[in-house]
């Protein structure tokens, strides 16, 4: 028993940490968007405004993955272990 709980729980802290691997690709992403939008306001500093603000709205777009792998990573620290060991719980009383 002790060693089911003890897998589900390195399961579930495995798994955040995996989620978290997301956080990757938005930083990435806004950075290649930050430079890409440097570059066409120096080439043409009168669209200055447009660029701006399709930048921003890209960026925040890209930044919901981080924010989604964020959530399903506290989820997987905080809700499901002790949910799992519940059900472990119950279903190991069910065959006794």
């Amino acid at each position: 028993m002790e060693l089911a709980i003890g897998i589900i729980l390195g399961c579930c802290a495995l798994g955040a940490g995996i989620a978290m691997i997301a956080g990757i690709g938005p930083g990435i992403g806004e950075g290649n968007a930050v430079a890409k939008a440097c570059e066409a306001i120096g080439r043409q500093p009168e669209c200055k405004g447009n660029v701006t603000t399709t930048m921003l709205m890209g960026c925040a777009i890209a930044e919901t993955t981080g924010l989604y792998a964020l959530v399903i990573a506290i989820l997987l620290i905080f809700v499901a272990p002790g949910r799992l060991v519940d059900i472990l719980i119950e279903t190991m009383g069910n065959i006794k």
